[in-house]
């Protein structure tokens, strides 16, 4: 029995008329919301469905389908997007889709025509438009109890799938009522993707599971565009209009958050609850958010662990920390300073052998004598924006360097709004070669991943100076100590 369908159905009994979900212009009460999700999974069900994708925009449409799909057991797979044509191709072929649901009926007709995919419209369901996609391959053997394959956003050009099972999601789910001290009168407002794991489960399964409401206002009315840029006036005015006691941020939307604030910007009173996660926080930011009063709390999770891991909380909060670990995990660290997570780990990645236990994150990081854990960074090259998009380096510096202008490129932008390049330029090519090979390299990759700034080096990487190992790759610590000043000045120029 899940704890989340049944915690709607019993406000639905208790309190039919309380609102559970409100969108840009309608609303759903809980009564409406259990007889729209009944009504759906039997749609779908007759469907036979046997997984499941979601590619639409935040809304109420998004979540009635997901929790939909929850009651009528069948795998959901949902799309970022700001995922690319070939990103969301390989995620319908990789996940062997046979339905989707999206609000983009033509966008997707297009794309399936031009890969060959054959499929037809099933007509309307959740909001949204069912298609049903033809001649798929046998369905991929999926673990046991899987319910959701969440899809990292591109640590190589081929993101992964994690399986998930709906027991560790309210597990987490449950954590984070708990940790929030949730209750039915909040108004969580989502301001990020609900197609990333932390808001889907921290903005729908959370507060629905303390009867409270979820404000679901598509991306561009609360400031959000792509998976990089953000419009801090719209965010604000959402946050008042809905009069928002908690929500959800990546750092790059705290700190614009705290600049118009210092700049003047009148703060939502009704905030006391406000999350931030997905990359590293600068404790300067944090201790900036304090004093403004901002009730800002810094947490850590992967989707690996159905998303939240540790958070620091109202009741026990340690800034430069991400907090305590959440009473359903266990954290370790082992001898190389790696942390480990047990007790909500994931079935495995998608068609792979089931994970190791305990799971291996590849962050370094401490518990100091309190509990709290400490994140120091990561223990391959792999870097998070600020905007908790995960990027490997060596795949843009791959799409840059087949331009014949580049020789060697390393990608910088751990924590930051956008991506920055050191480029070694190839004899008898000029600078303007170069702007051609970012732009043509920037069409290739997804808005998260793409260079917004760069600079060329002076000399070549090279095992002589310390910047290239002997075997070819790149030292990154040295190239980045090399042109520290000028990949400072670079991420200065650029506006948040």
């Amino acid at each position: 029995m899940s704890f989340l369908l049944a915690s709607i159905r019993q406000t639905a009994a208790t309190c039919p008329d309380k609102i559970a979900l409100q969108g840009a212009e309608d609303s759903l009460s809980y009564a409406a919301l259990n007889q729209a999700i009944t009504q759906a999974a039997e749609i779908l069900n007759n469907q036979n469905i046997l997984a499941l994708g979601l590619l639409a925009d935040n809304g109420l449409p998004w979540a009635v389908a997901d929790l939909s799909a929850l009651t009528a057991d069948i795998p959901l797979v949902p799309i970022p997007l700001f995922f690319s044509p070939q990103q969301i191709l390989h995620l319908l072929q990789d996940a062997r889709l046979d339905g989707l649901l999206t609000d983009q009926p033509q966008q997707v007709a297009t794309l399936l025509t031009s890969a060959n995919i054959q499929f037809h419209p099933a007509g309307p369901c959740c909001g949204l438009h069912l298609i049903r996609l033809i001649g798929v391959a046998a369905p991929v053997m999926l673990p046991v109890g899987t319910a959701k394959i969440t899809y990292t956003s591109g640590t190589t050009g081929e993101p992964k799938g994690v399986c998930l099972s709906l027991a560790q999601m309210e597990a987490v789910a449950v954590s984070l009522r708990d940790a929030s001290l949730a209750t039915p009168t909040d108004r969580h407002l989502c301001l990020t993707p609900l197609s990333t794991l932390l808001e889907n489960i921290g903005g729908i399964y959370t507060p629905l599971m303390a009867g409270a409401s979820s404000h679901l206002l598509p991306l561009q009315q609360v400031g959000l565009g792509g998976a990089s840029s953000l419009d801090i006036a719209r965010l604000l005015q959402a946050l008042h209009q809905q009069r928002a006691s908690s929500a959800i941020l990546a750092p790059q939307m705290l700190q614009a958050l705290v600049m118009a604030a210092e700049n003047g910007a009148a703060l939502p009173a009704t905030l006391r609850f406000v999350a931030v996660g997905g990359a590293s926080v600068a404790p300067s930011l944090l201790q900036r958010s304090q004093h403004l009063g901002i009730p800002v709390f810094e947490g850590y999770g992967l989707s690996e662990c159905a998303s939240v891991v540790a958070l620091n909380t109202p009741l026990c909060n340690r800034p430069g920390s991400v907090g305590q670990p959440l009473p359903h995990v266990k954290v370790s660290i082992d001898d190389d300073g790696e942390v480990l997570v047990s007790g909500a780990n994931f079935l495995g990645y998608l068609g792979e052998t089931p994970p190791a236990q305990p799971l291996p994150t590849g962050d370094l990081g401490h518990l100091d004598e309190a509990g709290f854990l400490h994140i120091s960074g990561r223990k391959k090259s792999q870097f998070i924006t600020s905007f908790g998009r995960n990027v490997a380096p060596e795949w843009v510096e791959r799409e840059l360097t087949l331009h014949p202008a580049i020789v060697q490129a390393a990608v910088f932008g751990e924590a930051r709004c956008f991506n920055v390049a050191v480029l070694v330029l190839r004899a008898g090519f000029s600078h303007l070669h170069i702007e051609s090979a970012v732009k043509l390299a920037n069409q290739i990759l997804p808005d998260y991943a793409r260079v917004t700034s760069w600079l060329v080096a002076s000399t070549p990487f090279t095992p002589s100076n310390g910047q290239l190992t002997s075997n070819g790759r790149l030292r990154r610590a040295a190239i980045h100590a090399a042109h520290a000043d000028a990949l400072e000045s670079l991420f200065q120029e650029q506006p948040i």
